[in-house]
């Protein structure tokens, strides 16, 4: 496995913060001697921007890490604990630099517990579980890749159950076309089958009619038969 590059990284940017700091108090040292203070100047001016980069090197790196899972979201969170107490380190010695804040601390231990004068507590020196408590890194690294692989085993798994769902969804729908087509077939029926007696209904009432209009003309024919007997019956 690669070695992992963020820690290497933060440990510059803190060696770096204090350099700054150091050089810092340095400038201040030769203003109140009246002594040049140019080139420290120049320095601190290039070393603020040095540490800003790594900075945002260390939040990029970071991203990428908890993307694609190769840390917890809890060694994420640990992790950007740390930018951000660096960030504000990198703004306290801005302000310094401007003479706007008071002169920096150069001892390691204003870095290394993440802003404690300001009353924030390092997530490193946070009180350790059980299960991580007298860990090395090695060890560390290894319980993390034993979370991913449990995590991603998990993942698996809920994979393969919305696979098993999706089939069960695509069985159902060609069940309910079929259904459908069936429906289809039988409306279809129904539509010919009530063709067919309206048709049938119309031939029975032209059928009627016509047997109607051929009773009254035989009843017509007999009256008038009847009518010419009685006129040439002999009255005598």
């Amino acid at each position: 496995m690669a070695p992992d590059p963020w820690l290497p990284l933060l440990a510059a940017a803190r060696q770096l913060a204090q350099d700054i700091a150091e050089k810092i108090q340095e400038r201040n040292r030769c203003q109140r001697s009246g002594e040049s203070s140019a080139k420290v100047n120049v320095a601190i001016r290039t070393s603020l921007q040095s540490l800003r980069e790594k900075i945002e090197q260390l939040r990029e790196l970071l991203l990428r890490a908890v993307s694609t899972r190769q840390i917890t979201q809890l060694e994420g969170d640990r992790r950007q604990n740390l930018v951000d107490d660096l960030l504000t380190r990198h703004r306290q010695l801005e302000a310094s630099y401007r003479n706007e804040g008071p002169e920096p601390d150069m001892s390691r231990s204003s870095l290394m517990a993440g802003g404690a004068k300001r009353g924030i507590t390092n997530p490193w020196l946070l009180e350790e579980s059980e299960e991580t408590r007298g860990l090395g890194f090695d060890e560390l690294r290894q319980q993390q890749r034993r979370i991913i692989e449990e995590q991603d085993a998990g993942l698996d798994a809920l994979s393969s159950i919305i696979s098993r769902q999706k089939q069960m969804g695509q069985e159902i729908g060609n069940e309910l076309d079929e259904q459908n087509e069936i429906i289809d077939d039988l409306t279809n029926l129904v539509e010919n089958t009530d063709d067919r007696l309206r048709t049938q209904t119309r031939h029975v009432k032209m059928v009627d009619k016509k047997s109607t209009s051929c009773g009254m003309l035989v009843v017509i024919v007999l009256l008038l038969i009847a009518i010419a007997v009685v006129a040439l019956w002999p009255t005598g």
